[in-house]
Parts: C-alpha cells; sequence; structure tokens
C-alpha cells in the first residue's frame, strides 16, 4: 500500500469507521439541509476568508473545505481563490452546494461527497484548509487520523483553519459551563439550536476538550498560531503546517 503524509494508506480497511453513521442523519434530509442556514444563523464567512488572505492567499490558492455543508464559506472563497473543493458526506447538502455554485457561475468551485477519512486530494499540495462544525462528529482517535490527513494535504506553510465545538474548560467546571450555555438555546428550532438539540450534540457526537484537541494538532504537524474562544464551546484556531 502507499504512503500518506508518512503513514501508510489505510483509507481502504476494514476497520475505519463509516463517516456516514457519524455524520448526523438529519444532514442526510433535503428537507433539513432545506433549513439548515437558518438554523446555523447564516454564520459570516468573511472572517474566515480574511484569515486565510492575512496568511498569503491570493487568487492563485488552492483551498478544500471538509464538512462543508450548504457552502456558505466554499462559495465565498472561491470568489476570492484560485481552486476551492467543497467536500461534503451528505448527497442533499452536496447537490444544494453543486447548484449554488452553478446559478453562481463559480467554475473553479468543485463539490465531492466524501468526508475528512474518505476524500482523496490530487495535484500538487493545497494552500489552506477550512472546517467549520464538523470535525465533532468524529471521536477523538479518528479526529487524530483525519488531522493527519489534512496535514498530508497541505504544502508546508500552508493554513489550516478549523471552527468547532471544542470546550476550554475542565470536567469538573463542565456543569456550570453546560448550564450556562443551554440557558442561552433558542425557543424556535427552525431559527437555532434547542436546549434539546445542544442535549442531543452531547450525548451523540464527540466534541472535545482543547487540551485534548491541541496535541492532536501538534502530533499531526502543524503549529497553532491563533486561537480564540466564544463562550468557552466554540473555538476557532488558525493553524500552520510546518
Amino acid at each position: 500500500m502507499g504512503m500518506v503524509g508518512g503513514m501508510e494508506s489505510w483509507e481502504d480497511a476494514d476497520w475505519v469507521v463509516d463517516e456516514l453513521v457519524h455524520a448526523g442523519p438529519e444532514h442526510l434530509d433535503p428537507e433539513f439541509v432545506a433549513g439548515f442556514d437558518a438554523k446555523q444563523g447564516h454564520p459570516d464567512p468573511g472572517p474566515d476568508v480574511a484569515a486565510l488572505r492575512a496568511r498569503g492567499l491570493d487568487r492563485s490558492a488552492r483551498v478544500v473545505d471538509l464538512g462543508a455543508g450548504t457552502g456558505r464559506f466554499a462559495l465565498a472563497a472561491a470568489r476570492e481563490f484560485g481552486e476551492v473543493t467543497a467536500v461534503d458526506v451528505s448527497p442533499a447538502m452536496v447537490d444544494r452546494l453543486r447548484a449554488a455554485a452553478t446559478a453562481a457561475g463559480l467554475s473553479n468551485l468543485t463539490c465531492v461527497r466524501a468526508g475528512f477519512l474518505s476524500h482523496r486530494h490530487t495535484g500538487r499540495p493545497l494552500d489552506a484548509v477550512y472546517t467549520r462544525h464538523a470535525l465533532h462528529q468524529l471521536p477523538d482517535f479518528w479526529k487524530a487520523m483525519a488531522l493527519h490527513r489534512i496535514a498530508a494535504m497541505l504544502r508546508p506553510g500552508g493554513v489550516l483553519r478549523l471552527r468547532d465545538l471544542i470546550f476550554d474548560f475542565r470536567p469538573a467546571e463542565a456543569p456550570e459551563v453546560l448550564r450556562a450555555w443551554m440557558a442561552g438555546a433558542a425557543a424556535d428550532g427552525s431559527r437555532g439550536y434547542t436546549r434539546q438539540d445542544y442535549a442531543e450534540h452531547l450525548r451523540t457526537e464527540f466534541s472535545t476538550f482543547r487540551w485534548l484537541l491541541e496535541p492532536m494538532l501538534e502530533a499531526a504537524g502543524f503549529e497553532i498560531a491563533d486561537a480564540s474562544w466564544q463562550g468557552r464551546i466554540y473555538g476557532t484556531y488558525t493553524c500552520v503546517r510546518r
């Protein structure tokens, strides 16, 4: 078998997790996808595009968006950078994004159905990888494997821009911090995430602590250039591949 980033290629082994199982069944539902942007609160991709531009990316840059969803970042990035590939495990998400790219005339945006562990990058190394609120679909072992794959796709000096639910507290603080988080939940599930959504996330998905994720990033070959938090729940990282 070949090598990926210094590791033996393993993506087709029978012990590899099925990413569709961890994608959340709602993301496979076209009706849910149709209301996804409203539920997410129409997040502004501008700061993420600006963060990549600040790292030297220009019209020649190649960028991959892993877990692209409906493509708010991917569509904006395709207007700024040379080649953008939007990757998502949900066929409903990919179909919606592909239609949006066609409607916008963005011929430099390619849509692919795959995930962190199955997307196969070809050609010259990437300049940046972006992912928002998707890595938590994988347990920590698979997060670490995914980060190694991402590093292997990037050129030295390439950028990983990561946003996710990443917990900036210790276990003993969890009840207090999570109680405050849930108190701010939306009442209308079509316009935001409810307390029930948050509880389900904690029970069934795999958000991790900051003090576990950061060693994974470093072990994968990244230097953490910047990290910031919202409410000790939502982390944003800019990482540079060594």
